[in-house]
């Protein structure tokens, strides 16, 4: 296990800085945090607005040394959506081949999810989203533009060696659980070309995985289910547009998507992987200091673990679930009024009693 552990930031936009600031504050309060170096790159819309690109046309060079990368958030009402999301996020996760997005979804005590009598052992799930190719591999364009004829097009792109390691990786994911259990999300009854191979390759890895049980389910039904059976679902794969919905949802029937976190994951650990919460930029909340930071801190959990530091995130995550638990301190999207700062410092404390 590496002793001087670089972690590379980048606040992006609204509410990124005021979280990825609380997540530093965090940080230092690890007990081995010395062994960690961080450096922070101002890249995202302001840094567009400058130079005319969400971050340098060396950007991924200056990545590639770093063990981990800390995100925040991208999009702001300056610059339009597809230039924020492609110009850096995106291009982050496709140019390091972190084609593994993990969404881990749980009801944590002292959160209230909207739905009724659902316990945390109903609601303890993990969503394997594709983060590679799919619907967001960038493969389209426009004709005639401005022209009444104009036309739009993206195309989903599904090759067999993505569907295969991005399945294979929720296969090992879910036999490390103790329900083993993996459900497909598909849509292959109207998409019959590439959603068709992505069940193929499916049926193909089951028998592989013997002591893993399946099942398969179409993405508009899926959603029904996570509603009204979310003790049946686990492990869950999906491509990059459904999952990229579905962890949405989810969040929200866990109390709030500003607790949730992410990590786009490169697992042959070929490149550094990237952590982030998945809320957004949430501009109506900039400045005001009521951003929910807990997301952060568990997509730093998620980092410290990828890192080997297990002893260190499970502190962490300790503090979490204590401070939520109590119920004293919790921002405005889980009921209460505290401020980020007040949360903040009630982790650390919890960290450090």
């Amino acid at each position: 296990m590496k002793n001087d552990i670089k972690i590379a930031m980048i606040p992006g936009d609204g509410i990124g800085p005021e979280v990825l600031s609380a997540g530093l504050q965090v940080m230092k309060s690890l007990g081995e945090f010395e062994k960690f170096s961080c450096i922070n790159l101002d890249w995202g819309s302001e840094f567009f607005l400058r130079t005319g690109k969400m971050m340098p046309e060396n950007g991924l060079d200056i990545l590639r040394p770093y063990d981990a990368i800390l995100f925040g958030s991208a999009g702001d009402p300056r610059v339009s959506d597809d230039k924020t999301l492609w110009g850096l996020r995106l291009a982050i996760c496709q140019g390091l081949d972190q084609y593994a997005n993990t969404r881990p979804i749980r009801l944590l005590d002292g959160v209230k999810s909207p739905l009724s009598d659902v316990s945390s052992k109903d609601l303890d799930w993990i969503i394997i989203r594709e983060n590679s190719e799919g619907e967001y591999s960038g493969v389209g364009g426009r004709v005639h533009q401005d022209l009444p004829l104009e036309v739009g097009m993206d195309v989903s792109v599904m090759t067999r060696a993505g569907c295969e390691r991005i399945q294979r990786f929720a296969f090992e994911t879910a036999a490390a659980r103790p329900r083993k259990h993996l459900t497909l999300v598909t849509k292959s009854n109207a998409q019959r070309h590439a959603m068709v191979l992505w069940d193929e390759v499916f049926e193909t890895l089951c028998p592989e995985y013997p002591d893993v049980t399946t099942d398969r389910m179409l993405v508009d039904a899926m959603t029904v289910r996570m509603v009204r059976d979310p003790a049946s679902l686990d492990t869950i794969v999906a491509s990059n547009l459904h999952a990229d919905i579905l962890s949405d949802l989810a969040a929200a029937l866990a109390g709030s998507i500003g607790i949730a976190p992410t990590g786009n994951i490169n697992p042959d650990l070929k490149t550094p992987s990237m952590f982030e919460p998945i809320h957004g930029s949430a501009f109506d909340l900039v400045g005001k200091g009521i951003a929910n930071p807990i997301g952060t801190f568990w997509s730093i959990v998620l980092m410290l673990r990828h890192l080997g530091r297990l002893e260190e995130a499970e502190d962490l995550m300790h503090a979490i679930e204590a401070v939520l638990k109590n119920g004293e301190v919790l921002p405005p999207d889980l009921g209460g009024d505290a401020s980020t700062q007040a949360v903040t410092d009630a982790v650390i404390a919890a960290l450090n009693p």
